[in-house]
This record gives structure tokens, sequence and C-alpha cells, in this order.
């Protein structure tokens, strides 16, 4: 039976489309398991039905027409109760129902299997005989071991649009991603497909080789305008270290890479497109299979060159619109940062990518430039959205195809509401983020990734929370040196002076790589990361240090951060090569003052290590993004699970309570950088536990600001009162926009389902 189940699966996934796909399941089941009739019914979850699509034995007209109810019938029941049924003589059953379309009366034996995928009912699978018979455990693994497999061919089938439900042809889609920057749009889909197939390009032996190498630096030169003037047109919407990932693009195209290795191939006898494709491909490849996010968002990034390259050798113009909607939210397999600039800012409003992650390059642009953003949407059927009108929550990672008028008009409301909100919210943005009843809760604000309008924040902030070192690191081809670290940290010293700035120390690793210093790993976030990596390199850490201390002459507002900690010996290790770099600084001659040192807790073990921990530095800050994806073993950026981390799991709200506990046990301040700190609801919860300071992205700032500006510090500690008696996340969810609604601040959420 096993090597029958191989040899069907093979069929299945080698079908050319999805119905010749269920044509040869019924079949291949029905001569396997011996029995007179296969059928498959898809479930309708808008008509909560299901519907006859595919069958061997009954009467083929009744595919299409035969509708039952949930509950309903033999098969109803099965897909009620998300469970086998098998049954010897089915028509005695109570359940049973006969259609005459059929021509199933004339079965007794029945075993029907739910085709279920990620937990949502898709189908069921049905096999009948003539003669009374009872399928043995042998039958129904094989059945349910052939639904297992149907259901995943089957969801991409239906999100992709190779299979329409029969009732919803034409109607609302609701699609889901993960959510890489923050917001919502409505507007048209813009399709963007690449501008040339790297794939189908010919293999040809050029005449004239010369002329080969010729048309493809030409080529290349065109291809350099292009991202240049992509550039010139984002220069004044996103920062210098964004603008600088331009700059990749422009070392990739340089003489010494792309170029030489290409000119090598046509000289070795191919023509200038094969050996652009052939060069192309291998890296991408390559980069494609390391076990590295940031190496794989660069293998987009050659890809997206590369076919550049290839449209002008072709002679051809990348297939981009040449005019834009007004309201576009642009789609495509891949968006690169070079297509991001291809667009006029004032029509751009959202962006929808199959591939990427929140650590993207495209990603972290559009953070910078308040784009919504949804990567990651697996099973985005591409070709048929030109031109359809769509909704993009950038809140909740999702995307509706064609709304119906109610979820228009709702999103509609809600996006003129956070329009209105940002401009009321705004007159209050330089006023003390204090209680009504006079407690202080200084508002930090990260830095690093976000456009950082200096000037406009001081004003409003308690000073940077956490300062990014390694986006410098990323955004260039080696390691920086000691002068363009120190000149990079003195601006944003000097920038928010005399606040403090707290800089964390090189955080590579997990889904942060550099391309010259590849880690591959089977799971990085729990391998070579954050400090493990700049202790085992300490000439790295110590150049960085170096840098931050001599930023820091004259200005004292250097707070050091060390990330991703398990425990004591690497604090002690780090805090020797701090007192280091000021011991060699003063044998230069160069002063310095020792700056006040904290340590994140992001992993799990440094919860019970608080006492040791307090004795070797200044303050804690609780990295909660970390905090929350060890605590509950979820990757954040894995779209099948990403439903399953949540901030306010009761797990990591006990947490965050004991952390803050003892921290005022040990009188240390205690800080909390990640995205909880932006919720509203999420910010009165740390205020009440006892955090000392919140640290968040600059646009979080105005609600969370707003919440605690209205809301008594006793109300908030008899708020996480109710919640810590909490059971489940959704409980909690429920009881905060419950008491969030009682004091009239729901605005300040994001928009419910």
């Amino acid at each position: 039976m096993l090597e029958v189940l191989r040899r069907v699966i093979q069929e299945v996934n080698g079908a050319r489309n999805l119905d010749a796909a269920l044509s040869t399941m019924v079949r291949r089941i029905r001569k396997a398991m011996q029995t007179d009739v296969c059928s498959f019914y898809l479930y309708d979850k808008e008509l909560e039905s299901l519907v006859l699509m595919e069958t061997i034995g009954l009467r083929t007209q009744a595919v299409g027409r035969v509708v039952l109810p949930l509950g309903e019938g033999l098969v109803g029941l099965v897909a009620k109760r998300s469970e086998p049924l098998n049954l010897e003589d089915a028509q005695t059953h109570p359940q049973f129902r006969y259609f005459e379309a059929t021509g199933e009366e004339r079965y007794s034996s029945f075993l029907g299997v739910p085709i279920i995928h990620q937990r949502l009912m898709l189908g069921v699978l049905v096999v009948q005989q003539a003669e009374k018979r009872r399928y043995d455990d042998e039958d129904e693994a094989f059945l349910v071991t052939m639904a297992a497999q149907l259901a995943g061919v089957l969801a991409h089938a239906l999100a992709t649009g190779n299979l329409l439900r029969p009732a919803l042809a034409g109607g609302q889609a609701m699609f889901k991603g993960v959510a890489a920057s923050p917001g919502m749009a409505m507007g048209e889909a813009v399709v963007i497909t690449p501008p040339s197939d790297l794939n189908s390009v010919p293999d040809l032996i050029p005449s004239d080789q010369d002329y080969e190498v010729e048309r493809l630096k030409e080529a290349i030169g065109k291809t350099r305008s292009e991202i240049r003037a992509a550039a010139e047109r984002l220069a004044s919407r996103i920062s210098a270290q964004e603008l600088a990932l331009f700059d990749v693009y422009q070392q990739m195209l340089g003489e010494a890479a792309l170029a030489d290795e290409v000119e090598k191939r046509i000289r070795e006898g191919q023509w200038a497109p094969g050996a652009l494709a052939d060069v192309v491909r291998r890296h991408v490849q390559y980069l494609e299979r390391v076990d590295d996010n940031y190496l794989r968002e660069r293998a987009a990034d050659i890809r997206d060159l590369g076919r550049r390259v290839l449209a002008h050798l072709q002679e051809d113009t990348p297939s981009t619109p040449e005019t834009y909607p007004d309201n576009a939210i642009l789609v495509g397999d891949e968006i690169s940062v070079a297509m991001l600039g291809e667009v006029p800012r004032e029509k751009l409003k959202g962006l929808v990518s199959v591939r990427g992650s929140s650590t993207s390059h495209v990603a972290i642009v559009a953070r910078a430039m308040g784009i919504p953003t949804v990567l990651g949407m697996v099973d985005l059927p591409l070709p048929r959205l030109g031109g359809a009108p769509v909704v993009l929550d950038g809140h909740r990672g999702r995307l509706f195809v064609r709304p119906a008028p109610e979820l228009k008009a709702r999103y509609e409301s809600l996006i003129a509401e956070e329009i209105a909100l940002s401009e009321l919210l705004e007159h209050e943005q330089d006023l003390p983020s204090a209680t009504p009843d006079g407690h202080a809760m200084p508002l930090m604000v990260n830095t690093g990734l976000a456009v950082d309008a200096t000037a406009l924040l001081k004003s409003r902030i308690g000073g940077v929370g956490l300062y990014r070192t390694e986006v410098p690191f990323m955004i260039t081809e080696r390691f920086p040196g000691e002068k363009e670290q120190t000149k990079l940290y003195r601006d944003q010293l000097e920038g928010f002076a005399p606040l403090p700035v707290v800089m964390r120390t090189l955080d590579i690793g997990g889904d942060k790589d550099l391309p010259y210093f590849p880690i591959e790993e089977a799971n990085p976030f729990l391998g070579w990361r954050g400090m493990r990596v700049t202790l085992d390199h300490p000439e790295v850490l110590m150049v960085q240090l170096r840098a931050m201390l001599k930023a820091s002459i004259d200005l004292d507002n250097l707070y050091v951060l060390f990330p991703m900690i398990t425990n004591v010996e690497e604090v002690d290790e780090a805090l020797r090569l701090l007192d280091r770099a000021i011991l060699e600084l003063g044998e230069e001659g160069i002063t310095v003052v020792r700056p006040k040192v904290g340590v994140m807790i992001e992993v799990p073990a440094t919860i019970y290590q608080m006492d040791a921990l307090a004795k070797r530095v200044d303050f804690f800050s609780v990295g909660s993004n970390d905090l929350t994806q060890y605590l509950l073993a979820v990757d954040r950026n894995n779209p099948r699970v990403s439903s399953l981390y949540d901030a306010l799991h009761p797990a990591l709200l006990g947490a965050l309570l004991e952390l803050a506990t003892d921290a005022t046990r040990l009188n240390k301040p205690i800080s909390l950088c990640g995205e909880l700190a932006g919720d509203p609801a999420g910010a009165l919860l740390l205020m009440a536990m006892g955090f000392t300071s919140l640290s968040m992205n600059a646009p979080s700032l105005p609600k969370v600001r707003a919440a605690i500006r209205r809301v008594p510090l006793s109300d908030a500690q008899q708020l996480l009162k109710e919640v810590m008696e909490l059971d489940t996340p959704a409980q909690v969810h429920t009881h905060l926009e419950g008491c969030m609604d009682e004091w009239q601040l729901s605005h300040l959420m994001p928009p419910r389902d």
C-alpha cells in the first residue's frame, strides 16, 4: 500500500492542473482500494455547504449539482465532525440522505474522511461499495493519508484561483501574509512582472565576442542609470542609510563583480544574454539554498538586477506601467527597492509581495516611507489581480481582493478615522507623557531603520531607547572602520543630546546577516547571533566599542546595550572588553567616561538570572519580540504559524511582570523596546507592571502618549490585575478591548475583525 501511495502522490503532484489532479486521485484511489466509487466534495465556507466536484462511480451529471449543507447527510456529518466515518451499511444510518442524481442508492459501504488544511475545512474524500464491506484500518489510514496530501494541493489551488468555489466566482477573496509595515490602504492592484525571464534565454554562440562584451557593458550602464534615477526619486523621502541600499545595487553592477564574471563566460563562447543568465542563476541558486534570511533577500536583489540588464540586452523595457493609477497598490512576485522608486510617491498607497520578509530591503524602505506593506503572501494569484480593486491591511497582514461593499465601506471609515486621529493627536505630542494621577512614563524611540526626524522628535521623547548599530553593517560590502562608525555614532549622540541614547552592540544572526559575513545554520534563531558572534570576534566588538566611546566625548549621553545574553559569563567578558577599550583610548591620550551598561532580556534563561546580572550592569532592556518568539517557539516571519505569535500571551505577560518586579526589587531601571511598547493597551499594562520607560518606533508615539495621558496609573494597575487572571490570549485581547471601549480609547487600537 505504501508503494501505491507513493505513486498516487507523484501523479497528483505532476498533474498539469488541479482538475487533472482531482481526476487522477479519485481514479487511483478507487483502483488501489478495489472499491466501486471515489468522490471529492468541496466545502464552501460562505454557504456552509459541500459541493460534489469530482467522482468516479457516481453519475457524472451530479458534479456541481449536488450540494449538501454542513451536517446534512453522511458527507455533511464527516465535515461537521472533522473526523472519518466508516459504515458497513450506510443506508441504515440516521444521517443517510438519498440523492437521485448520483445513483448512490446502489451502494452500501461508506468511508468518508475530512480534508483539512491548517485547521480549515476544505472538503471530504469518500469511497463507497455496492456490497456490504467494512473498510479495515489499513483502508482508512490510506484514505486519511490521501486526504492530507490533497489538502495542501487544494489549499494552494483555491488561493491562487486555479479552482474557484462555485458560489464565489468573481467574488471577494482574502489572502494572508506577514505584516511588514503597518497601516491600511485601498486602491487598484498594479501587478509588476519581471522585466525579462532569465530561465528562457536560448544558448547561442557569438560571432563577435568583442561586440557581445560591448553590449553587456552598455546594458549594465543603462541599468546603472535606472538605479541612479530611482535613488534620486527617493532621496528626499528616505534616510541616508536606507538610500545606501541603492549603493549596494551599484556595487553589484561594478566591473569587479557581475561584469567580469559574465565577460569571462562570453570569452568562453557564450553570447551576452546567455552568459548573464547563467551567472545570475548560479548566484541566485547558491544564495537561495543558504539557510539565512538576509542572504536570501540578496538573491532577490541579484535576480532583479539580472532581469534589468537582460531587458536591455534584449532591447526590451522593464514590464512596468507607463502610468500608474492615483491609488496604486503595487503587487508582485518580488518587489525590489528599485521597483519601488519607479512609482510616483503620491500615487503609491501600498505594497504586496509573494516573496520577502519583514527584514527585507523593501520592508526597511517601506517602513521608512510609511507605506502599508504585506510580504510573504505565498498563495497570491498574480495573473488574475491586475486592475482589481483591493484593500490592504498592513496591521494584520491581509489583502482583500474585490472587496464586498460592506467591507469596502468599513475600511474607508477606518482609514478616514486613522487620518483624523493622526491630525488630532499631533496637537498634544509636545505635552508630557504622564498619567492624570501624575505618574511619569518616559517614552523613548527606536532608531536605525526608520527616517529619524531628530529635530521634531527631541521635544517629544525621553531619549533613544534602542539604536540598532547593525544597519550600517548591513548596507555595506565590508565591516565599517572605526572612523566611519565614530562619525555615525557621533551624529546620533549629538543629534539627541543631552537625551540618553542606548546603543546596542552589533546584533547579527537570526534574521539579520551580513553579505560579507555569512552565517549558515539549520536554525539561525537558536544559533550564532548577537553577543555570541561578537564575543567570538572581539576584533569586531573592540572597534565598535572604541568608536562608541570616542563618539561620546563631551556628550556623556551614551548607554551601551549588549544583546542576546544567555549567561553572566558573557556579560563579564563583554565588560572586560569595554574596560580594555577605555584603557587603550587612555593610552592614546583620549579620555572617555565609562558609559552606563545594560543587557537585553530576550533569552528566557535571563529571566531567572536577574540578581546575578544586576551585580554587573546598570539597567535592563527587554526585547519583547525575541522573548515572545522564544517563549512561544514561534517564528513570526513564518506565515504558517505567525498567528500563534502573540505578545499578549498570558505566559509572556507573566514573564514580563516577573522581570519588572525583579528590577524594582533590585533598584535597576528596566525598559521594553519591542512591538508591545508601541501598542496603547500593551503600554498601559507595562506601565502598571513597573517598567521605567518604553521604547518604540516613532509612528507609535502619538497613540501611546494619548493612552497614558488619559488613564490613571491606578486604573492601569487594576486592569493588569484583571488581565493576569485570564487563561488565553483571546481572553486578554477581549478584556483589553472592553476596557479601552469603556475608557473611550478604542480609536487608539488597531482595527478589529
